[in-house]
């Protein structure tokens, strides 16, 4: 999970997203309010789940351990044959438009012509 969100565009991603939620929040009272009761009872969930579930995680160490080495191999293999995770969201958008715009442009001028 730390790797994944250690990504460029997974991180990105998250600052716009929590960008986004906390200009919600600020601008609108009712959601404000619906927002910091989801947060509270989100709060108190996993601190009730912890306690509980931390007894099975000791058992499951050693198979989360090779899980965990595993999708790390599988991380590194997919963050070298798709570039596009070490970008930004903003980058991606940008690109993506001047791809389409482009494209846009040659139909554009093989249809004229």
């Amino acid at each position: 999970v730390n790797q994944v969100a250690k990504l460029t565009l997974v991180s990105s991603a998250c600052d716009v997203v929590s960008t986004a939620y906390a200009s919600a929040k600020e601008s609108h009272p009712y959601i404000r309010s619906v927002c910091d009761a989801a947060e509270k009872g989100v709060k108190s969930v996993t601190e009730a789940t912890a306690s509980c579930v931390q007894p099975v995680l000791t058992t499951l160490e050693p198979h989360v351990t090779a899980a965990s080495d595993y999708a790390s191999k599988g991380l590194d293999k997919l963050g070298e044959k798709l570039p596009l995770l070490q970008k930004p969201v903003e980058q991606i958008i940008s690109d993506t438009k001047e791809l389409v715009s482009s494209r846009v442009a040659d139909a554009k001028d093989a249809v004229s012509s």
